[in-house]
């Protein structure tokens, strides 16, 4: 088991990508902390995976109230001793108030940059300075295709995201020589219950067109690359910025087109 010997703590992590972080992480021996809001929620997942044999914990971590970024780096610490590896997993949208340069208020705009970057910013400044008291430590932050291709909506969350990729580099460059590597995951369009619910059919075959593996991505998925920066197998690897997606957006973007002019021929 590649994580055996280390304290992983992954934030909104009781669904999709987040749950299947933990669970990959767990499963490979690291002591998991899910990081959630809704504690009940958060158990519950803790103990499936517990009677699996991992070893998965609890700590409170609620985005809308910042202070709980350091308390729960605090509260694990404390229980632990020691973090080896974070996953900032958390970040939000609304799609009916975040749309285009157009429609979007400024004060919807800068509350959901304000609460995505904060999710990272805040969690890993905490955390940094006992990653370097240990001897180093894996910060991979959970971004999104959508912070390198430009969409026509969601101006908020793109520019969040974008800004957590910079925002990767950053710290990978600064926390270097204290043996903390930094590197960001971004999905695309994965089959988590929340994409799932909202997506119509039509849109998700129009979608899939411009996908060249032609299908969604599972949160499973993401948690493999996660685990790979988590683990020592990337420990030559920092601030790297991979998409998984399918490659979406790699090719040419007449690609969805061409393929449909093929089909029909």
């Amino acid at each position: 088991m590649s994580l055996e010997g280390k304290v992983a703590v992954v934030t909104a992590a009781t669904r999709g990508i987040g749950l299947a972080c933990v669970q990959r992480l767990a499963r490979e021996g690291a002591v998991v902390y899910i990081g959630a809001r809704n504690m009940e929620r958060a158990a519950a997942r803790a103990e499936e995976l517990n009677n699996e044999g991992c070893n998965v914990k609890t700590v409170y971590n609620d985005a809308s109230r910042k202070e709980t970024y350091a308390s729960m780096i605090e509260e694990v610490i404390k229980r632990e001793g020691r973090i080896d590896v974070l996953v900032n997993n958390f970040g939000t949208s609304d799609p009916q108030k975040d749309k285009d340069i157009k429609t979007t208020k400024y004060d919807e705009y800068i509350g959901t940059i304000d609460m995505n970057l904060a999710s990272v910013f805040m969690t890993a400044q905490a955390v940094i300075p006992h990653m370097a008291a240990n001897g180093g430590g894996s910060i991979i932050n959970i971004s999104s295709v959508g912070g390198i291709c430009p969409d026509i909506s969601q101006i908020a969350y793109g520019t969040s995201k974008a800004a957590i990729n910079y925002l990767t580099k950053l710290i990978a460059t600064q926390c270097a020589r204290d043996n903390i590597r930094c590197n960001a995951v971004l999905p695309g369009m994965t089959a988590t219950e929340a994409v799932s619910g909202n997506l119509s059919p039509e849109f998700r075959e129009f979608f899939l067109k411009h996908i060249p593996i032609k299908r969604m991505g599972q949160p499973e998925e993401i948690a493999g690359t996660v685990l790979y920066f988590a683990s020592d197998d990337s420990a030559y690897t920092t601030g790297q910025i991979v998409d998984v997606s399918g490659g979406f957006g790699m090719p040419t973007p007449l690609f969805g087109d061409m393929i449909a002019m093929k089909t029909k021929r």
